[in-house]
């Protein structure tokens, strides 16, 4: 009797995270592109990491001379978050180096805890010396929150900051957000090369 019991409970178990893989992926539908079955492409990345780069520094333009002074700029263009109780967010992104794309990147997330709904973003993130740079190369996969010290900005905090005086080793800006879901941030995402 106490062997159906368990069964019982672990196929109600294993239904439950079903049925919260699917609300999750219900929500975050609209979300999605068309195109987001298939993987983008190294040059549709590129191309909508410097579309959101462009419109990033038009809308703040401390974000463009923390830019012209950094080692690399990172940026995820499309980032797509979504959750019932537990969630994740994936998206890919390209390194620039002097304006040249020179490595792509994927940022993955798993989270836990009281959180429902979907959201779309982007983010970059400035690279402000050589050491966090060599980091970002090296590391098998950098969990941010370990390593190199990242200040994640945004428009209100950008503009009381000076490019003389810039002492973290990287910046980040988060935009093009849409959806509602609570608690974006970078923390606990990581970011792995990969090849394209």
């Amino acid at each position: 009797m106490r062997s159906t019991r368990n069964t019982r409970r672990s196929g109600w178990a294993t239904a439950g995270r079903l049925a919260l893989f699917f609300f999750a992926a219900v929500l975050a539908q609209p979300l999605w592109p068309p195109a987001a079955a298939q993987a983008a492409t190294a040059a549709e990345i590129r191309r909508d990491a410097t579309a959101a780069l462009k419109k990033l520094y038009a809308g703040t333009p401390k974000a463009k001379e923390l830019a012209d002074k950094a080692k690399g700029v990172l940026v995820f263009p499309s980032v797509i978050k979504a959750g019932f109780m537990v969630g994740g967010l994936f998206g890919e992104g390209v390194l620039f180096k002097e304006g040249k794309a020179v490595a792509y990147y994927n940022t993955v997330a798993l989270s836990y805890g009281f959180q429902a709904g979907a959201q779309k973003y982007g983010y970059a993130m400035l690279f402000m010396n050589d050491a966090a740079l060599k980091y970002l190369d090296k590391s098998d996969g950098w969990e941010v929150g370990t390593g190199p010290s990242i200040v994640v900005m945004d428009k209100g905090a950008a503009g009381g900051i000076s490019t003389t005086t810039t002492m973290s080793d990287v910046y980040a800006f988060i935009f093009n957000q849409t959806g509602l879901m609570g608690g974006l941030g970078l923390q606990g995402t990581k970011i792995t090369k990969i090849k394209k």
